[in-house]
C-alpha cells in the first residue's frame, strides 16, 4: 500500500488549501484514514480522521483546533481522502501526513498501519 499525500504550498493567513490522500495498491472496502500534521520541533498531532464502509462515511471527526475550519471528505469513487482548509493561520504551517489502516480510533496515531511522505503547508502572516 502507498499513500501519496499532495496539495500543501505556501498561503496568506486566512486563505484555503486542499490536501489529497490517494491511497494505492489495495483498496479499503473498509478503513480509516487520519491526517496528522507535524510542525518544527513538535510531535506529529492529529488533525482529522474519515471512517468508511464501502461507499459509506461513518465517521468524520476534527481536532478542536481546526474545528469549523476544515472538513475532511472521501471520493466514493476511489481511494482519495480530501482535506479542505479553510481559515488558515499560521500555526498551521505544519508537513501534514496522511494515515490509513482497516479499522479503529482516528486519533491513535501509532495505530496507523501505512503513511504517505507528508505535504507542506506554509501560512503566512
Amino acid at each position: 500500500v502507498q499513500l501519496q499525500a499532495s496539495g500543501g504550498g505556501l498561503v496568506q493567513a486566512g486563505g484555503s488549501l486542499r490536501l489529497s490522500c490517494l491511497a494505492s495498491g489495495r483498496t479499503f472496502s473498509r478503513g480509516v484514514l487520519g491526517w496528522f500534521r507535524q510542525a518544527p520541533g513538535k510531535e506529529r498531532e492529529y488533525v482529522a480522521g474519515i471512517s468508511w464502509i464501502g461507499s459509506s462515511t461513518n465517521y468524520a471527526g476534527y481536532a478542536d483546533f481546526v474545528k469549523g475550519r476544515f472538513t475532511i471528505s472521501r471520493e466514493t469513487a476511489g481511494n482519495t481522502v480530501n482535506l479542505q482548509m479553510n481559515s488558515l493561520r499560521p500555526e498551521d504551517t505544519a508537513v501534514y501526513y496522511c494515515g490509513i489502516k482497516s479499522s479503529g480510533i482516528p486519533t491513535i496515531i501509532s495505530s496507523y498501519d501505512y503513511w504517505g511522505q507528508g505535504t507542506l503547508v506554509t501560512v503566512s502572516s
